[in-house]
């Protein structure tokens, strides 16, 4: 099975040895987003709600350019510095996804990249 890389400028670039995302046959594999600006590539500031959102949009742009929606999201895992912040998360976050919603883990982490308050990966199937 050959891997494709996706990219899209939509989407902060990868900051490091990784892929925005990657299609393997019929699955998309989105490496975990931060809130970061994709022009300037700066940390979006604000609460949790604010910078998931921008996670969001980012996972969006992504799955777009894969031809896909949140629709086809299958799974995802959410990295929190502070899981105080859960529910604003928890509400930004189920506003992108109709019933189903995806299968899930949130974990509490020690730290994440430039400091941020979170991070969202996730895994599309695509029809």
């Amino acid at each position: 099975m050959a891997r494709q890389a996706v990219r899209t400028d939509k989407a902060p670039a990868a900051i490091g040895p990784y892929s925005q995302a990657v299609r393997a046959g019929s699955m998309l594999f989105i490496s975990g987003q931060i809130p970061l600006d994709p022009t300037s590539g700066q940390v979006v500031d604000g609460n949790a709600a604010i910078q998931t959102r921008r996670v969001m949009q980012s996972i969006g742009a992504i799955l777009l350019a894969a031809d896909a929606d949140f629709d086809q999201v299958v799974r995802s895992t959410i990295f929190l510095t502070d899981l105080a912040d859960f529910a604003q998360v928890n509400e930004v976050y189920g506003s992108f996804f109709t019933d189903p919603a995806p299968t899930r883990a949130t974990v509490q982490v020690a730290a994440l990249p430039k400091g941020v308050r979170v991070e969202i990966d996730a895994i599309a199937y695509l029809e």
